[in-house]
């Protein structure tokens, strides 16, 4: 059966699309905060204010702080640095002097807009977070047996079930489904070269999900993913290897959907226990790159 028509036909009855429809509106509120946030540091360096150089989080509580002060006229600098919080890396100092710029009512008015905006728009989404746990009540077990895997996170796993849904008959095989996901290469081959190994298009409100994702998955230690992560990306990359651990990420989540079962890590010496000898030359050859001479053999 063709893939393009495992597409076509992949139809999510109505809760799931329920679901979908809630989960991609959320997305895309997040995205406006994002943006509202990186125009509020715009207009705070044009006034020569490099908050965001020492706090990593411009909307959080210290910076709130700082910024409802600016907003509501406060310019002095040791003042606005005083109302930074203790678990702040910088110095009280370092903070005073980011803050010593040139304000005015204009930058004022643009920040407090942007802060505005800001907050209604995370009323919303905690308004839409709600009503998503409330539609996801029926796939609660579904998404618990998703947040066994390493990596996926209570919001992955309803952006997974909202994408894919819980049937999985709707892909023969798990391969359908990483083709319908777009995380299997082109076949692209003339003359038995191959041309190109770029990725199909395909899900692209599941995809990046399943990136970020393998990227945590990656942090995980100890865990098959993380060793599947760090042996491709000394070969191939880090953005090719999480293709990979995102492609077996959604494999995982296809057997575990369609069979009712938690994730089972494979161990991260799955690979030196799949192929030792492979294994083994590998090791040879890393160390013969450091400039030293080296034999082996097996043991007694």
């Amino acid at each position: 059966m063709a893939h393009g028509l495992i597409r076509a036909s992949f139809v999510p009855p109505a809760p799931i699309q329920e679901l979908r429809d809630l989960t991609r509106t959320r997305k895309q509120l997040g995205r406006e905060i994002v943006q509202h946030t990186q125009r509020i540091q715009k207009v705070l360096e044009d006034a020569n204010i490099k908050l965001s150089s020492l706090i990593t989080e411009v909307l959080g509580a210290s910076g709130r702080r700082i910024l409802k002060a600016l907003i509501a006229g406060e310019s002095d600098a040791g003042a606005l640095a005083a109302l930074g919080g203790p678990r702040l890396k910088c110095s009280r100092q370092e903070l005073r002097d980011a803050l010593e710029g040139r304000i005015t009512s204009h930058h004022r008015f643009l920040v407090g807009q942007h802060l505005r905006m800001i907050e209604e728009l995370e009323a919303t989404v905690t308004a839409f977070d709600a009503r998503i746990e409330a539609v996801l009540a029926p796939f609660r077990d579904a998404a618990e047996r998703l947040m066994s895997l390493p990596g996926i996170s209570d919001v992955a796993a309803q952006v997974i079930l909202a994408e894919i849904g819980t049937d999985m008959s709707s892909f023969p095989t798990a391969g359908h489904l990483l083709s319908w996901a777009g995380l299997t290469p082109r076949l692209d081959e003339s003359a038995g070269k191959r041309r190109s190994t770029r990725l199909k298009k395909g899900a692209p409100w599941l995809k990046p999900v399943l990136v970020q994702c393998a990227f945590a998955a990656a942090r995980a230690k100890n865990t098959y993913l993380q060793a599947q992560f760090l042996r491709l990306k000394a070969r191939r990359g880090p953005k090719k290897a999480a293709i990979a651990v995102a492609a077996s990420i959604l494999t995982a989540v296809y057997h575990m959907l369609r069979d009712g079962t938690f994730f089972r890590d494979l161990g991260p010496d799955h690979f030196a226990r799949y192929d030792k000898t492979r294994a083994a030359m590998r090791l040879v050859r890393r160390i013969k790159d450091l400039g030293y001479d080296v034999e082996i053999k097996a043991a007694a």
